[in-house]
């Protein structure tokens, strides 16, 4: 990529495309057009073709999606299918059709079977079912990775799959609804911290950035509690208590997503879709490339890492009774490392800068 190229980051108020808009400015990239969800619905087809036509980006970033925890995943599964499908069939079609250089693709690691052998290599794609509650989402993203081979296999365009781990960061998701496990626990343990300190500054701060279902700083302080009770957060004869889905022990990987960023774009400027598999081969398939630490841990450690961090004095309850999900998913990130690239920031430092964040 040249520093003066139009580059398109779809998604880019997002978790993920934010980090990589962070990544290029610092290299010197400078050439970007945006357009917000309000300004441009990527579900509606005609939109996005009137905006490639007009724009003519030379590389794209697809990092929008319809994304969320176990909870939303399972709860609205026909809008998570339908959405990230027709997302990345427009994206990706209009980029074909308006002449892109090269377009870097994100997915997910749940696209790999539910019971896959770990850790997770990128051989491994469709070789078994996939975990029920976050199906469609998956399936979507299969979708992605395939379109995009095709499309180079057919045009010989050059697009790029990744399939970053669970990341977690600056401008993270914690709606308590739909986030992902990480951001959810700092939130809870930030308001369980301040509810056992009685600090009611801090949790109508907490609730005025960030209102919980309708309830805002405003609200009265039992409507406060109900709705902290609902999420997990309860305070009963004055001790507090977080609970959390699942048994605790299902391990999972954590990747700082400014390390993600900084992947994508080493990927863009340095590598190719012919880097991605190895030449001569019949059938080209699995090009994709995970991007992850190689590390897991698990939910109970994760838990316990944050309440040491958050400094949450509390009790951690773990509702059995409630799914954990896959029991374990750790990436092989052999093929990204023979590329030329290596993560950075560790978990424990990870947790700290985003809980910084969080607080300021």
């Amino acid at each position: 990529m040249d520093k003066n190229s139009k580059i398109y980051i779809a998604g880019h108020r997002g978790l993920v495309g934010s980090a990589i808009l962070k990544q290029l400015k610092a290299k010197g990239y400078t050439n970007f057009v945006f357009r917000t969800h309000a300004e441009l619905d990527l579900v509606d087809g005609n939109a996005v073709g009137e905006f490639f036509a007009k724009e003519k980006p030379d590389y794209v970033f697809l990092a929008a999606a319809k994304v969320g925890g176990i909870v939303a995943n399972n709860t609205y599964r026909g809008d998570f299918i339908y959405a990230n499908l027709m997302i990345q069939n427009n994206v990706v079609h209009h980029s074909y059709l308006n002449g892109v250089k090269k377009l870097l693709f994100l997915g997910s690691t749940c696209i790999y079977p539910k019971e896959c052998p770990q850790p997770m290599k990128e051989d491994y794609l469709l070789t078994d079912v996939l975990e029920y509650t976050n199906e469609p989402y998956a399936i979507a993203k299969i979708a992605g990775i395939k379109l995009c081979e095709s499309y180079n296999l057919q045009y010989g365009t050059n697009y790029i799959s990744v399939m970053p781990t669970n990341l977690y960061g600056p401008n993270d998701n914690f709606n308590l609804e739909k986030s992902h496990v990480l951001p959810a626990l700092i939130r809870k343990m930030h308001l369980g911290k301040a509810l056992e300190r009685n600090d009611w500054t801090s949790i109508r701060a907490d609730l005025k950035n960030r209102p919980i279902e309708s309830v805002g700083e405003t609200a009265e302080e039992n409507e406060i509690l109900q709705i902290l009770s609902k999420y997990g957060v309860t305070k009963s004869d004055g001790n507090v208590s977080v609970e959390i889905w699942g048994s605790g022990k299902p391990m999972r990987e954590f990747l700082w997503s400014e390390d993600m960023a900084e992947a994508c774009v080493f990927i863009m400027e340095n590598r190719n879709f012919e880097d991605t598999y190895e030449k001569g081969q019949k059938e080209i398939r699995n090009t994709h490339i995970n991007i992850g630490t190689g590390k897991d841990v698990s939910i109970r450690e994760l838990a316990e890492t944050i309440k040491q961090l958050v400094d949450f004095e509390g009790v951690l309850k773990f509702n059995a009774d409630k799914p954990d999900g896959t029991m374990k998913k750790l990436t092989d990130v052999s093929k990204l490392h023979d590329l030329g690239w290596k993560h950075n920031i560790e978990l424990e430092e990870g947790i700290s800068k985003m809980y910084e964040w969080y607080t300021t």
